[in-house]
């Protein structure tokens, strides 16, 4: 009976962690959903928009190039242009959806994230239980695995493009260079083709920041076995090599060659040359390796050596408005005399970067009254102040700072009534010192002179010293 008591106890409490289990991965939110499908599409309208641009641009481009030589060699003008033009418009009105799709191999235009995103939905679509069973949540995931399909195919016809205008600009180059006179029209095409590779890359990087509800999401859903498993046999790694578990998957990597297998066939290879050659060989890809790090530390984001611009790049170019924007604040504070009280500036600023080195903003400030010391504190108002500012970077992280202010301040308890100045300007310059606290906020210290200090009534402190964060 006891024996009976017990089985029935641990019957009991796995019943009950299973349950538990199950009631936590049930809580997959909606909103998951939502932010699924709303990223996609605002990703697939920036897609579009900015391909349709650079096809308008290069076929503007293509026709004025077409016109300028026929006036020198028609024949040589008639082959080179007469083909392409027509594909820019054809790939034109298919990302504009004008045309039928057409069936493509597997690609990676999308990446592991988008991977990751569609199979995470396609899972939940034959895993319905796992999601909040309210109204309307199957029309939603249907909605957004759509929403992602669609930019997957997007996103492969805006890599055809890039494919397509690559090839283009190396053939325009290699065929034009005899000609004079076309040198500053190449180079507008190079410098759109770069843009617009570089512009898709910074929305996709955009894409992939996940949101609140998308994290606790996959953190649920990775709790799941049979997710892990889908994700194993549907993703486009598994696809590559055709993998359907972890007996096909041996089977499917057999042949391929190892890193131990390649390093042995390559000192077999250099053994018939003796120590010499293979020293020699190592220098080589030193230096190689050398030129790569160096090219790769001054073009980051180029995924292609064929993308590697002839110019030098603006890199502020790919930005929107709102990503150019630095949100900030700081403090500064001014010791006690026989006109002000000790006081607080506390400031708001927003910047705009103009440059990579550069950036300008304008900004708030609220002076705050401390009282006269330890013995005298109380709080006052003592004035705002209007500012305008403009930073440039030095060398690493120090930069010049430069300013104009307006500070409004009435009260003037010690001087005659008409005396004292209510607004005072100041001109600033100086030394700004920037730090980075995490990787979404920056610290700075200012020291700042102020050379109109003279022409204030009463005078203020010349010197300025401000610390701060921008977000």
């Amino acid at each position: 009976m006891k024996n009976l008591f017990l089985l029935l106890l641990v019957s009991l409490v796995f019943c009950c962690r299973a349950f538990a289990q199950d009631s936590a991965v049930n809580k997959i939110p909606d909103k998951y959903l939502s932010q699924a499908k709303k990223k996609s599409d605002k990703l697939e309208k920036q897609v579009t928009r900015r391909t349709d641009k650079a096809l308008r641009r290069f076929m503007k481009e293509e026709g004025r190039l077409k016109n300028k030589l026929a006036r020198i060699d028609s024949t040589k003008a008639k082959q080179l242009f007469s083909g392409s033009i027509d594909s820019l418009g054809n790939m034109k009105a298919r990302i504009q959806n004008k045309l039928t799709r057409v069936s493509r191999p597997l690609s990676q235009a999308g990446g592991p994230y988008l991977d990751s995103l569609q199979n995470s939905l396609a899972f939940l679509k034959q895993s319905k239980d796992l999601l909040n069973q309210t109204k309307g949540a199957t029309d939603k995931l249907n909605g957004s695995l759509k929403s992602v399909e669609q930019l997957k195919d997007k996103l492969q016809q805006a890599e055809e493009v890039k494919a397509f205008i690559r090839e283009r600009r190396q053939l325009l180059n290699e065929q034009l260079k005899q000609y004079t006179g076309f040198s500053k029209d190449l180079q507008k095409m190079n410098k759109e083709a770069y843009y617009y590779a570089q512009q898709l890359k910074e929305y996709k990087e955009v894409f992939k920041d996940k949101k609140k509800a998308e994290q606790k999401a996959m953190e649920l859903m990775q709790k799941v076995p049979a997710f892990n498993d889908f994700m194993q046999k549907h993703s486009q790694l598994a696809s590559l090599f055709n993998i359907q578990g972890a007996a096909a998957s041996a089977q499917s990597l057999e042949g391929l060659q190892t890193r131990n297998q390649v390093e042995q066939l390559i000192q077999q290879r250099l053994g018939s040359g003796g120590p010499s050659a293979s020293a020699a060989v190592s220098q080589q890809m030193a230096e190689a390796r050398s030129k790569m790090d160096e090219l790769k530390s001054k073009f980051p984001d180029l995924d292609n050596a064929a993308d590697m611009p002839n110019f030098r790049p603006n890199q502020m170019k790919t930005k929107s408005f709102l990503q150019r924007l630095e949100f900030g604040s700081n403090i500064q504070f001014q010791r006690s005399n026989k006109f002000f009280p000790t006081t607080g500036d506390l400031a708001g600023q927003v910047a705009y970067k103009f440059h990579k080195n550069g950036s300008t903003g304008v900004g708030l400030s609220y002076k705050l009254g401390m009282g006269t010391g330890f013995d005298n504190i109380h709080f006052s108002n003592q004035g705002v102040g209007i500012r305008s500012f403009i930073d440039w970077k030095l060398k690493g992280t120090f930069f010049l700072n430069g300013g104009y202010e307006q500070n409004y301040q009435p009260n003037y308890a010690a001087l005659p009534d008409g005396v004292g100045q209510k607004w005072t300007q100041s001109g600033l310059i100086g030394i700004s010192k920037k730090y980075k606290i995490n990787s979404k906020m920056k610290g700075n210290i200012i020291l700042l002179f102020d050379f109109l200090y003279n022409q204030h009534v009463p005078k203020t402190d010349p010197i300025k010293l401000r610390t701060g964060y921008t977000f």
